[in-house]
């Protein structure tokens, strides 16, 4: 009976997840088509590029390519030891005077992390009305722009971010990049972000943040987020705390992104990022493990305990069974919505597994490691660069 108890428990726990997820997909939004006549603010479009030969030439080319006309290009060259600098080159000569400023970014000071670093620079140069912060890794339909101010605009919001499309060609980006996406949409009810004060609901991806002006001055930029190495989800905090609104968006028509290209990305990036994402905090990064491996690893293990045994039981095969079909189903929704492929989301079990690794590591490399590391610079628990 006890055993029958726990697995109900579970089961439970997962149709809580499913409806959360659907609640989350019922609701979230698709960007406006476009601004109304006459409403174009001046837009700094920033982009701090570090060794990113591979993305900068398509990030710049799509932005260069929008439908907005009153916009700036800002990239600033983090000390790239690649061509990336080469490649900026050749396309600020391509186009008007004006239009696209490269700067040369200034070395790393005590106690910041890269990224922080670089946009703040940037923030402070930008002389837009909304500024954008994009990563070097995405491409923007011509669109993306308009139709993200116009979201801003009709929201009243103080800052936006967009889930963009994820580029996913090895498999391992397919198995593992989706997991983003599961955590956010299964365990955060999104509603909660626009329309609870709380630091507690926050979300942003750094891959597109937009800011008000005003807003992006009041938290004092990215210094109040220096040391944090998930520093969009820290951002969305700041502004909270400072009373302003955070808007979210659907954004995989508008910008497309590129993260990782093979498994040794993966490990790093994530490593990089989920421990620091908890706020290095041991309970909540246990909490997790334990969570994920009762509700979507070892149902599998009760169920091939029952075939092997032949037994047939409501606690050993029926509700397992049930369990593993409630996960796969919310992998396969989260599949269709955001156009990623369903044949990686039926090996779920398999990034689950790949989770727990990837969050031993995260905390082996903070609490006994020399830190993590990332284009070259390793952070210690403090996101000092080193």
């Amino acid at each position: 009976m006890s055993m029958l108890f726990y697995q109900l428990i579970i089961l439970c726990s997962l149709l809580v997840f499913l409806v959360i997820l659907i609640l989350n997909l019922k609701e979230f939004r698709s960007l406006p088509e476009k601004l109304p006549v006459g409403d174009s603010p001046f837009v700094s479009v920033l982009i701090p590029a570090r060794n990113e030969e591979r993305n900068i030439g398509r990030c710049v080319a799509s932005l260069l390519s929008q439908d907005y006309d009153r916009f700036e290009l800002v990239v600033l060259n983090d000390g790239s030891t690649d061509r990336t600098g080469e490649i900026l080159k050749k396309h600020a000569v391509e186009v008007p005077e004006g239009r696209m400023r490269i700067m040369q970014g200034k070395p790393l000071p005590e106690g910041w992390h890269g990224k922080a670093w670089a946009c703040d620079q940037l923030g402070r140069e930008a002389k837009g009305e909304i500024l954008l912060f994009t990563d070097a890794d995405t491409v923007h339909m011509p669109g993306s722009i308009g139709r993200s101010v116009a979201a801003l605009r009709q929201n009243g919001g103080d800052m936006l971010s967009l889930t963009p499309r994820q580029e996913m060609e090895s498999f391992w980006e397919k198995l593992v990049v989706p997991l983003m996406y599961f955590v956010l949409f299964c365990y955060l009810p999104l509603r909660l972000i626009t329309t609870n004060a709380s630091t507690a609901f926050c979300f942003a991806n750094g891959q597109f943040i937009m800011f008000t002006r005003r807003m992006y001055r009041l938290i004092n930029g990215h210094q109040s987020v220096k040391n944090d190495l998930v520093e969009d989800v820290w951002l969305c905090k700041s502004v909270k705390k400072a009373g302003g609104d955070v808007v979210i968006y659907n954004g995989i028509d508008a910008v497309q992104c590129r993260m990782y290209r093979n498994l040794g990305e993966i490990w790093e990036g994530f490593s990089k990022n989920l421990f620091a994402g908890l706020g290095y905090n041991t309970l909540g990064l246990s909490l997790l493990l334990c969570m994920t491996t009762a509700v979507y690893i070892l149902p599998y293990f009760f169920l091939y305990k029952a075939l092997t045994a032949q037994v047939f039981s409501l606690s050993l095969f029926w509700v397992p069974l049930l369990q593993i079909f409630v996960a796969l189903m919310s992998r396969i929704l989260l599949a269709v919505r955001f156009r990623q492929p369903v044949t990686h989301a039926l090996l779920h079990v398999i990034s689950q597994i790949m989770l727990l690794g990837i969050a031993a590591n995260s905390y082996y490399l903070v609490r006994f490691g020399k830190g993590s590391q990332w284009k070259g610079r390793r952070y210690n628990f403090s996101g000092k660069g080193v």
